[in-house]
């Protein structure tokens, strides 16, 4: 039987935005994502591009990878009409990330509009550190917590991208690179150790089994394509077991 988790005690949005800010110096992911900014800005700077632009990107376009196409895709000479639409090409594997996050925040009294900054802020780092928080939020809390989680992010990110814009001559190449990659292994790790069923269990590893292959098709949606067959997948395979074993345990009770 699964634990309840304890409701923090947030009487005002105030109180739970102030709740979301302080909630990023207790992640790890916080910290990795920092770093992966660091090499961002870095790399910026190697491309040619200034500090003011690569500091309005991070606040503005936000997620890491999508930054390091518009980077890479600017700096090999393309448009400015091609590099956003590969951003936004990218930005397509967020869609699931904010359509199963948005309706845990909801609540009777929710806008439209109140749910933009959440939807903004989606990226790997918030959407698996806010699952993971909002069952301890009360539900009319819950935007407030995770705009301030989000906002505290970004600050967080943007001073990074400055700092390794600055820093960029003293840091050798090898490490900027590297540091790119700490947010996929974070996410990895991350979803082991919240997968807890079976059904989680089949879906990772599927998974991490179709994406060399699916990443071979050079879609630009490949982590899109990935999760919905691998989900699908283990989805099917595991609700064909419940129903044999349901079909099982009523053929046991109608034995005589």
């Amino acid at each position: 039987m699964s634990e309840v988790p304890e409701i923090w005690d947030l009487p005002t949005n105030a109180v739970a935005f102030r709740r979301g800010v302080t909630h990023m110096f207790s992640s790890v992911m916080s910290y990795v994502l920092a770093a992966t900014f660091m090499g961002i800005g870095a790399l910026a700077h190697d491309s040619g591009l200034g500090l003011d632009w690569v500091v309005i990107s991070t606040a503005l376009v936000w997620a890491g990878p999508a930054q390091l196409i518009l980077i890479s895709t600017l700096s090999s000479g393309a448009s400015i009409v091609q590099a956003a639409l590969a951003v936004t090409l990218s930005a397509i594997r967020l869609l699931p990330m904010v359509v199963s996050l948005l309706p845990l925040l909801r609540h009777r009294d929710t806008r439209t509009i109140d749910l933009a900054l959440p939807s903004h802020f989606t990226a790997v780092t918030f959407w698996v550190e806010s699952l993971r928080a909002i069952p301890q939020v009360p539900r009319e809390r819950r935007i407030a917590f995770c705009n301030g989680f989000g906002i505290g992010l970004v600050v967080t990110s943007t001073i990074a991208t400055a700092m390794g814009h600055v820093l960029s001559d003293q840091l050798p190449p090898q490490l900027s690179s590297g540091i790119l990659m700490l947010t996929p292994i974070v996410f990895l790790l991350s979803m082991v150790e919240a997968a807890k069923t079976a059904r989680d269990w089949l879906a990772l590893v599927l998974g991490l089994i179709a994406m060399p292959l699916v990443m071979q098709l050079d879609t630009g949606v490949d982590l899109l394509i990935v999760g919905l067959v691998a989900g699908s997948m283990a989805y099917g395979v595991s609700r064909i077991l419940r129903v044999r074993r349901e079909a099982d345990t009523m053929h046991r009770g109608d034995a005589p």
